[in-house]
C-alpha cells in the first residue's frame, strides 16, 4: 500500500524510520529535508517541527542500518546498493570501533597504573593487627580480682 494512501491513524503508529523506509521504497533516493518535510505533511504536524526535529531525524537515519547516505547527499535503502559500497561503509565503521577500543585500552592501562601506584601507597600503611596481637582481653570478674 502506498504511504500517501494510508490513513493518518495508520501512519501515526509507525516510527519516522519506518515511514522513511516506505517512502524510499516507493519513490527512490531523496535528501533529508525532502523526506522529513514529507513525513511532517503526512502526519499533519506543525511546520515548526521541521526546525526543532530535523537534527534528531538525521541522526535517526544515520544510525539505522536500513539506510545509506550516498555521496550526492541523498538517502536510499542500503539493500539497493552493491555490497562494495556497503563493505566500504562497514570498514569505516570497523575502523572507528577499533579506534574506540584502542582509546578504551589506553584508559584501562592508565587506570591500572593509577591503581598500582595507590596499592604501593597502601603498602606503606601501618597495619594495626600487628599492634593488637599482644592484647589480652579480660572478663569483668578478672578485672575485679586484680583490684
Amino acid at each position: 500500500m502506498s504511504v500517501k494512501k494510508m490513513k493518518k491513524e495508520e501512519l501515526e503508529l509507525l516510527s519516522h524510520k519506518d515511514i522513511t523506509n516506505l517512502l524510499l521504497e516507493e519513490q527512490g533516493k531523496r535528501n533529508t529535508a525532502d523526506l522529513f518535510h514529507e513525513i511532517i505533511k503526512l502526519l499533519d504536524l506543525p511546520s515548526s517541527t521541521f526546525d526543532s526535529k530535523i537534527g534528531d531525524y538525521y541522526t535517526t537515519l544515520s544510525t539505522d542500518k536500513r539506510f545509506i547516505l550516498l555521496e550526492d547527499g541523498t538517502w536510499d535503502l542500503k539493500s539497493r546498493h552493491t555490497s562494495d559500497k556497503n563493505r566500504m561503509i562497514e570498514d569505516d565503521e570497523e575502523e572507528e570501533l577499533d579506534d574506540i577500543k584502542e582509546e578504551e585500552e589506553i584508559e584501562e592501562e592508565e587506570n591500572d597504573d593509577f591503581d598500582a601506584s595507590r596499592q604501593d601507597d597502601d603498602d606503606d600503611y601501618d597495619d594495626t593487627e600487628d599492634d593488637l596481637k599482644d592484647l589480652v582481653v579480660l572478663d569483668e570478674d578478672e578485672l575485679e580480682l586484680e583490684q
